[in-house]
Protein backbone atom coordinates (compact mmCIF):
# COMPACT_ATOMS: atom_id res chain seq x y z
CA UNK A 1 0.00 0.00 0.00
CA UNK A 2 1.56 3.32 -0.98
CA UNK A 3 1.19 6.58 0.88
CA UNK A 4 -1.17 8.07 -1.70
CA UNK A 5 -3.57 5.17 -1.25
CA UNK A 6 -3.26 5.47 2.51
CA UNK A 7 -4.02 9.19 2.30
CA UNK A 8 -7.14 8.43 0.30
CA UNK A 9 -8.14 5.93 2.97
CA UNK A 10 -8.01 8.65 5.60
CA UNK A 11 -10.51 10.70 3.63
CA UNK A 12 -13.02 7.86 4.14
CA UNK A 13 -14.94 7.04 7.36
CA UNK A 14 -13.08 6.38 10.64
CA UNK A 15 -10.30 3.81 10.58
CA UNK A 16 -10.25 0.77 12.80
CA UNK A 17 -13.30 2.01 14.63
CA UNK A 18 -11.15 4.74 16.18
CA UNK A 19 -11.04 7.50 13.59
CA UNK A 20 -7.38 8.14 14.42
CA UNK A 21 -4.88 9.39 11.87
CA UNK A 22 -1.28 9.27 13.02
CA UNK A 23 1.40 10.71 10.74
CA UNK A 24 4.74 8.99 11.32
CA UNK A 25 8.30 9.73 10.28
CA UNK A 26 11.14 7.20 10.29
CA UNK A 27 14.80 8.13 10.67
CA UNK A 28 17.28 5.38 9.84
CA UNK A 29 14.91 3.64 7.46
CA UNK A 30 17.57 1.63 5.62
CA UNK A 31 18.56 -0.59 8.55
CA UNK A 32 16.99 -3.74 9.93
CA UNK A 33 14.76 -2.01 12.48
CA UNK A 34 13.84 0.68 9.97
CA UNK A 35 12.81 -1.98 7.48
CA UNK A 36 10.68 -3.73 10.07
CA UNK A 37 9.10 -0.41 10.99
CA UNK A 38 8.14 0.11 7.35
CA UNK A 39 6.65 -3.37 7.04
CA UNK A 40 4.47 -2.83 10.10
CA UNK A 41 3.37 0.75 9.46
CA UNK A 42 2.54 0.20 5.78
CA UNK A 43 -0.16 -2.19 7.00
CA UNK A 44 -1.20 -0.31 10.13
CA UNK A 45 -4.85 0.77 9.88
CA UNK A 46 -4.36 4.10 11.64
CA UNK A 47 -0.97 5.33 10.42
CA UNK A 48 0.30 7.24 7.41
CA UNK A 49 4.06 7.21 6.77
CA UNK A 50 4.95 10.84 6.08
CA UNK A 51 8.62 10.21 5.26
CA UNK A 52 11.48 7.74 5.59
CA UNK A 53 14.81 9.46 6.16
CA UNK A 54 18.10 8.09 4.88
CA UNK A 55 20.79 10.47 3.65
CA UNK A 56 22.75 7.76 1.84
CA UNK A 57 19.66 6.46 0.02
CA UNK A 58 17.83 9.72 -0.64
CA UNK A 59 15.77 9.55 -3.81
CA UNK A 60 15.79 5.76 -4.01
CA UNK A 61 12.67 3.69 -3.53
CA UNK A 62 12.53 1.92 -0.18
CA UNK A 63 12.21 -1.36 -2.09
CA UNK A 64 15.66 -0.75 -3.58
CA UNK A 65 16.97 -1.51 -0.08
CA UNK A 66 14.15 -3.60 1.41
CA UNK A 67 13.55 -5.67 -1.70
CA UNK A 68 10.64 -7.61 -0.19
CA UNK A 69 8.61 -4.37 -0.20
CA UNK A 70 8.59 -4.25 -4.01
CA UNK A 71 4.94 -4.09 -5.01
CA UNK A 72 3.84 -2.85 -1.59
CA UNK A 73 4.82 0.82 -1.75
CA UNK A 74 6.26 3.54 -3.97
CA UNK A 75 7.76 5.43 -1.02
CA UNK A 76 11.21 6.91 -1.54
CA UNK A 77 13.88 7.71 1.00
CA UNK A 78 14.17 11.40 1.80
CA UNK A 79 17.15 13.50 2.84
CA UNK A 80 15.02 16.13 4.57
CA UNK A 81 12.79 15.89 7.61
CA UNK A 82 9.11 16.77 7.62
CA UNK A 83 7.75 18.28 10.82
CA UNK A 84 4.01 18.02 10.24
CA UNK A 85 4.03 14.61 11.89
CA UNK A 86 2.74 13.18 15.15
CA UNK A 87 5.49 10.69 15.95
CA UNK A 88 9.10 10.19 14.94
CA UNK A 89 10.78 6.79 15.13
CA UNK A 90 14.56 6.91 15.56
CA UNK A 91 15.81 3.62 14.10
CA UNK A 92 19.48 4.55 14.48
CA UNK A 93 22.53 3.08 16.16
CA UNK A 94 23.52 3.45 19.78
CA UNK A 95 24.87 6.93 20.42
CA UNK A 96 23.40 8.25 17.18
CA UNK A 97 19.96 9.15 18.55
CA UNK A 98 21.37 11.71 20.96
CA UNK A 99 23.60 13.12 18.21
CA UNK A 100 20.61 13.32 15.87
CA UNK A 101 18.54 15.26 18.41
CA UNK A 102 21.52 17.55 19.04
CA UNK A 103 21.61 18.54 15.39
CA UNK A 104 17.90 18.24 14.54
CA UNK A 105 15.76 19.93 17.22
CA UNK A 106 12.40 18.15 17.13
CA UNK A 107 9.40 20.23 18.27
CA UNK A 108 8.06 19.03 21.60
CA UNK A 109 4.60 18.38 20.19
CA UNK A 110 6.09 15.55 18.10
CA UNK A 111 6.38 12.33 20.09
CA UNK A 112 9.74 10.57 19.74
CA UNK A 113 10.23 6.80 20.03
CA UNK A 114 13.92 5.98 20.13
CA UNK A 115 15.10 2.44 19.40
CA UNK A 116 18.70 3.01 20.48
CA UNK A 117 19.99 2.65 24.03
CA UNK A 118 20.66 6.37 24.44
CA UNK A 119 17.77 7.22 26.80
CA UNK A 120 16.89 3.91 28.49
CA UNK A 121 18.56 4.43 31.84
CA UNK A 122 17.18 6.88 34.39
CA UNK A 123 20.42 8.89 34.51
CA UNK A 124 20.30 9.50 30.72
CA UNK A 125 16.54 9.74 30.14
CA UNK A 126 16.52 13.48 29.41
CA UNK A 127 17.59 15.49 26.39
CA UNK A 128 17.12 19.26 26.62
CA UNK A 129 13.33 19.66 26.95
CA UNK A 130 12.55 16.01 26.29
CA UNK A 131 12.07 13.32 28.94
CA UNK A 132 11.92 9.66 27.95
CA UNK A 133 9.81 6.93 29.55
CA UNK A 134 11.20 3.40 29.46
CA UNK A 135 8.94 1.68 26.98
CA UNK A 136 8.32 -1.84 28.26
CA UNK A 137 4.49 -2.06 28.21
CA UNK A 138 4.42 -5.02 30.59
CA UNK A 139 6.13 -2.81 33.16
CA UNK A 140 5.16 0.80 32.41
CA UNK A 141 1.91 0.70 30.43
CA UNK A 142 0.17 3.57 32.24
CA UNK A 143 3.24 5.81 32.06
CA UNK A 144 3.61 5.01 28.36
CA UNK A 145 0.02 6.12 27.71
CA UNK A 146 0.90 9.57 29.08
CA UNK A 147 4.42 9.78 27.67
CA UNK A 148 5.68 12.37 25.21
CA UNK A 149 8.80 10.35 24.37
CA UNK A 150 9.75 6.68 24.66
CA UNK A 151 13.07 4.88 25.09
CA UNK A 152 12.35 1.53 23.48
CA UNK A 153 13.95 -1.40 25.38
CA UNK A 154 16.78 -3.52 24.05
CA UNK A 155 16.12 -6.96 22.59
CA UNK A 156 17.96 -9.04 25.21
CA UNK A 157 16.62 -6.72 27.91
CA UNK A 158 13.03 -7.31 26.78
CA UNK A 159 13.43 -11.08 26.65
CA UNK A 160 15.07 -11.27 30.08
CA UNK A 161 12.80 -8.81 31.86
CA UNK A 162 9.64 -10.56 30.70
CA UNK A 163 11.03 -13.73 32.23
CA UNK A 164 11.72 -12.13 35.62
CA UNK A 165 9.23 -9.31 36.23
CA UNK A 166 6.51 -11.47 37.83
CA UNK A 167 8.93 -12.72 40.48
CA UNK A 168 10.16 -9.19 41.21
CA UNK A 169 6.57 -7.93 41.44
CA UNK A 170 6.07 -10.14 44.52
CA UNK A 171 9.57 -9.58 45.99
CA UNK A 172 10.45 -13.18 45.21
CA UNK A 173 13.90 -12.59 43.70
CA UNK A 174 15.91 -13.48 46.77
CA UNK A 175 18.83 -15.31 45.13
CA UNK A 176 21.22 -14.98 42.22
CA UNK A 177 19.75 -15.38 38.74
CA UNK A 178 21.53 -17.47 36.12
CA UNK A 179 20.79 -16.79 32.45
CA UNK A 180 21.94 -18.22 29.14
CA UNK A 181 20.54 -16.68 25.95
CA UNK A 182 21.19 -17.04 22.24
CA UNK A 183 20.38 -14.38 19.65
CA UNK A 184 20.20 -14.35 15.88
CA UNK A 185 22.63 -12.47 13.67
CA UNK A 186 20.24 -9.57 12.97
CA UNK A 187 20.71 -8.53 16.60
CA UNK A 188 24.13 -7.21 15.59
CA UNK A 189 22.67 -4.77 13.07
CA UNK A 190 23.19 -4.44 9.33
CA UNK A 191 26.85 -3.40 9.27
CA UNK A 192 29.10 -6.34 8.50
CA UNK A 193 31.74 -7.50 10.95
CA UNK A 194 33.84 -10.58 11.44
CA UNK A 195 31.21 -12.21 13.64
CA UNK A 196 28.22 -11.49 11.35
CA UNK A 197 29.70 -12.86 8.12
CA UNK A 198 27.85 -15.95 6.89
CA UNK A 199 31.06 -17.97 6.60
CA UNK A 200 31.84 -17.35 10.28
CA UNK A 201 28.34 -17.45 11.73
CA UNK A 202 26.99 -20.47 9.86
CA UNK A 203 27.34 -23.79 11.75
CA UNK A 204 28.96 -21.85 14.59
CA UNK A 205 28.21 -20.74 18.15
CA UNK A 206 30.11 -18.33 20.39
CA UNK A 207 29.90 -16.49 23.70
CA UNK A 208 30.30 -12.72 23.88
CA UNK A 209 30.18 -10.07 26.62
CA UNK A 210 29.79 -12.73 29.33
CA UNK A 211 28.56 -11.16 32.61
CA UNK A 212 29.02 -7.68 31.06
CA UNK A 213 26.31 -7.22 28.43
CA UNK A 214 25.04 -3.64 28.35
CA UNK A 215 21.39 -4.71 28.55
CA UNK A 216 21.97 -5.88 32.12
CA UNK A 217 21.73 -2.24 33.18
CA UNK A 218 18.16 -2.06 31.89
CA UNK A 219 17.24 -5.39 33.46
CA UNK A 220 18.58 -4.37 36.86
CA UNK A 221 16.83 -1.00 36.69
CA UNK A 222 13.44 -2.58 35.96
CA UNK A 223 13.76 -5.31 38.58
CA UNK A 224 14.58 -2.70 41.22
CA UNK A 225 11.56 -0.69 40.10
CA UNK A 226 9.35 -3.61 41.18
CA UNK A 227 11.57 -4.97 43.95
CA UNK A 228 13.55 -2.01 45.33
CA UNK A 229 15.76 -4.10 47.57
CA UNK A 230 16.95 -6.45 44.85
CA UNK A 231 20.75 -6.66 45.01
CA UNK A 232 21.60 -10.15 43.79
CA UNK A 233 23.84 -10.98 40.85
CA UNK A 234 22.38 -11.54 37.39
CA UNK A 235 24.80 -13.98 35.79
CA UNK A 236 24.20 -13.57 32.07
CA UNK A 237 25.99 -15.52 29.32
CA UNK A 238 24.93 -14.34 25.82
CA UNK A 239 25.55 -16.49 22.73
CA UNK A 240 25.68 -15.64 19.05
CA UNK A 241 23.48 -18.13 17.20
CA UNK A 242 23.78 -19.36 13.61
CA UNK A 243 20.28 -18.21 12.69
CA UNK A 244 19.02 -14.79 11.64
CA UNK A 245 16.09 -13.90 13.93
CA UNK A 246 14.94 -14.57 17.46
CA UNK A 247 16.19 -14.86 21.03
CA UNK A 248 15.80 -17.83 23.33
CA UNK A 249 16.77 -17.31 26.97
CA UNK A 250 16.80 -19.82 29.82
CA UNK A 251 16.94 -18.41 33.32
CA UNK A 252 16.76 -20.05 36.72
CA UNK A 253 16.93 -19.12 40.37
CA UNK A 254 16.11 -20.73 43.72
CA UNK A 255 12.43 -20.44 44.59
CA UNK A 256 10.05 -21.78 47.20
CA UNK A 257 7.11 -21.63 44.78
CA UNK A 258 5.58 -24.81 43.48
CA UNK A 259 5.22 -25.11 39.72
CA UNK A 260 1.47 -24.52 39.99
CA UNK A 261 2.05 -21.40 42.10
CA UNK A 262 4.66 -20.08 39.69
CA UNK A 263 2.42 -20.65 36.68
CA UNK A 264 -0.45 -18.86 38.41
CA UNK A 265 1.80 -15.93 39.31
CA UNK A 266 3.03 -15.54 35.73
CA UNK A 267 -0.40 -15.97 34.16
CA UNK A 268 -1.93 -13.39 36.49
CA UNK A 269 0.88 -10.89 35.91
CA UNK A 270 0.48 -11.07 32.12
CA UNK A 271 -3.31 -11.52 32.00
CA UNK A 272 -3.86 -7.95 30.75
CA UNK A 273 -0.89 -7.95 28.34
CA UNK A 274 -1.89 -9.17 24.87
CA UNK A 275 1.52 -10.17 23.53
CA UNK A 276 3.03 -12.17 26.42
CA UNK A 277 1.78 -15.70 26.94
CA UNK A 278 2.66 -18.25 29.63
CA UNK A 279 2.69 -22.04 29.40
CA UNK A 280 4.20 -25.12 31.05
CA UNK A 281 4.63 -26.78 27.64
CA UNK A 282 7.82 -26.78 25.57
CA UNK A 283 8.27 -23.74 23.34
CA UNK A 284 10.47 -23.00 20.32
CA UNK A 285 11.57 -19.92 18.39
CA UNK A 286 9.45 -20.57 15.29
CA UNK A 287 6.37 -19.88 17.41
CA UNK A 288 7.34 -16.22 17.84
CA UNK A 289 9.63 -15.29 14.93
CA UNK A 290 7.96 -12.64 12.74
CA UNK A 291 5.55 -11.72 15.56
CA UNK A 292 5.40 -9.25 18.45
CA UNK A 293 4.81 -12.08 20.93
CA UNK A 294 6.79 -13.32 23.89
CA UNK A 295 6.22 -16.92 25.00
CA UNK A 296 7.25 -17.93 28.51
CA UNK A 297 7.61 -21.50 29.71
CA UNK A 298 7.64 -21.92 33.49
CA UNK A 299 8.86 -25.15 35.12
CA UNK A 300 10.05 -26.23 38.55
CA UNK A 301 13.11 -28.47 39.00
CA UNK A 302 13.85 -29.29 42.60
CA UNK A 303 14.27 -26.00 44.46
CA UNK A 304 14.82 -24.03 41.26
CA UNK A 305 12.33 -22.27 39.01
CA UNK A 306 13.23 -22.39 35.30
CA UNK A 307 11.85 -19.80 32.90
CA UNK A 308 12.33 -20.04 29.14
CA UNK A 309 11.62 -16.78 27.28
CA UNK A 310 11.45 -16.42 23.50
CA UNK A 311 10.93 -13.35 21.29
CA UNK A 312 11.73 -12.04 17.82
CA UNK A 313 14.62 -9.63 18.42
CA UNK A 314 13.55 -7.29 15.59
CA UNK A 315 9.86 -7.14 16.54
CA UNK A 316 9.05 -7.58 20.24
CA UNK A 317 12.72 -6.75 20.79
CA UNK A 318 12.65 -3.59 18.66
CA UNK A 319 10.25 -2.30 15.98
CA UNK A 320 7.14 -4.25 16.99
CA UNK A 321 7.42 -3.07 20.56
CA UNK A 322 7.97 0.49 19.32
CA UNK A 323 4.67 0.32 17.41
CA UNK A 324 3.00 -1.23 20.47
CA UNK A 325 4.21 1.81 22.42
CA UNK A 326 2.92 4.16 19.73
CA UNK A 327 -0.49 2.50 19.90
CA UNK A 328 -0.62 3.07 23.65
CA UNK A 329 0.56 6.68 23.37
CA UNK A 330 -2.16 7.57 20.84
CA UNK A 331 -4.98 5.63 22.45
CA UNK A 332 -5.17 3.07 19.64
CA UNK A 333 -5.87 -0.63 19.91
CA UNK A 334 -2.65 -1.97 21.45
CA UNK A 335 -2.54 -4.79 18.88
CA UNK A 336 -3.20 -2.58 15.84
CA UNK A 337 -0.80 -3.42 13.01
CA UNK A 338 0.77 -6.19 15.09
CA UNK A 339 -1.44 -9.19 14.34
CA UNK A 340 1.45 -10.92 12.61
CA UNK A 341 1.91 -14.49 11.47
CA UNK A 342 4.65 -16.67 12.91
CA UNK A 343 6.83 -18.89 10.74
CA UNK A 344 5.54 -22.31 11.77
CA UNK A 345 7.57 -24.26 9.21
Amino acid sequence: MDTNNKQQAYDTPPLGGRGAHVRAGIVGGAGYTGGEMLRILLNHPDVEIAFVHSSSNAGNHVYDVHTDLFGDTELKFAAELVYNIDVLFLCVGHGDARKFLDTHPIPDQIKVIDLSQDFRLAQSAKHKTKSFVYGLPELNREDIKQAANIANPGCFATCLQLGLLPLASKNLLSNEVHITATTGSTGAGQSLSGTTHFTWRNDNLSVYKAFEHQHLNEVGQSLKQLQPGFDKAINFIPYRGDFTRGIIASMYTDSGLSEAEALKLYQQYYAAHPFTHVTSHDIDLKQVVNTNKCFLQVKKHGDKILIISIIDNLLKGASGQAVQNMNLMFGLDEKAGLRLKATGF
